[in-house]
């Protein structure tokens, strides 16, 4: 019997420097998030210090990580991410 492959959240951590705006600019480019289900998803990272930004196959789960810390960096930003199984 065939069993799907495991899945892995992608989770946004919250910092005392990174901007919100940054926070949802990273949601709607890498995620394809709405810019509401973005402002939802910030809120909650600012609020509860976490929050889910998409579900996805290991390997997709870990390029997102990667592409966010990059981009993070690159805009002095210290923006985290963690890939969590499901």
């Amino acid at each position: 019997e065939l069993k799907h492959p495991p899945k892995y959240a992608v989770v946004l951590l919250n910092d005392d420097y990174t901007t919100m705006e940054f926070v949802v600019e990273v949601l709607k480019r890498y995620f394809n998030k709405t810019e509401e289900e973005s402002m939802q998803i910030m809120l909650r990272v600012h609020r509860d210090g976490r929050g889910v930004a998409g579900v996805y196959s290991f390997d997709i789960a870990e390029t997102k990580a990667y592409q966010v810390h990059q981009l993070a960096k690159s805009r002095g930003y210290p923006l985290k991410c963690s890939v969590e199984p499901q």
